[in-house]
């Protein structure tokens, strides 16, 4: 299936599920050298990211902790610019390192909201993972500590991603096809 209906639009293939799984693998060994020894404590930002921190995590295999949060910044296809924390953090971050787990980084409004919120807790490190990074996009100044994939700047479903509540379940990422 290279091409899908999402309400009025329209999107084709981009990424197909095995490359994007293969790519969090390498990511998950890169994360397991890097804290090794470290107990870090993966926050997954939902709804997005809960396919990617789930592949993720069946590859890491240093000890740590996973825990979720909800942000959201999007209305249809578009950013709000304003950031809720419907979900918020149900433990202490304090001399933790914590690993955010982010489906896609765009403008990085959400991650700098969320980085405004986690530092006055002390944690001791915060590294970002994120699947898709949008860099023409980017309108922060973020360190993506870990990166999936460089996309261009298209709105993309699949695999987390949503059009209005559809396309999370899709395994591959799509790309809207403009028009």
């Amino acid at each position: 299936m290279n091409d899908i209906r999402l309400h009025d639009l329209r999107f084709r293939r981009y990424l197909p599920h095995e490359s994007i799984v293969q790519r969090i693998a390498q990511m998950a060994d890169e994360i397991n050298r890097d804290f090794d020894g470290q107990h870090p404590l993966f926050l997954g930002i939902l709804n997005g990211c809960f396919m990617f921190a789930a592949d993720l995590m069946k590859n890491i295999t240093i000890p740590c902790e996973i825990s979720f949060i909800r942000l959201s910044s999007y209305r249809g296809t578009t950013s709000t610019n304003q950031v809720t924390m419907p979900i918020g953090l149900d433990r202490s971050v304090q001399d933790r390192n914590v690993i955010i787990l982010e489906d896609i980084v765009d403008t990085g409004k959400t991650l700098y909201e969320l980085f405004r919120t986690l530092r006055p807790q002390r944690p001791s490190q915060i590294a970002i993972a994120a699947l898709l990074l949008k860099p023409a996009a980017l309108q922060y100044h973020l360190h993506i500590d870990y990166v999936g994939f460089q996309v261009p700047n298209d709105f993309l479903v699949g695999y987390g991603l949503d059009y209005d509540g559809l396309g999370r379940n899709l395994r591959d990422i799509y790309s809207k096809i403009p028009g």
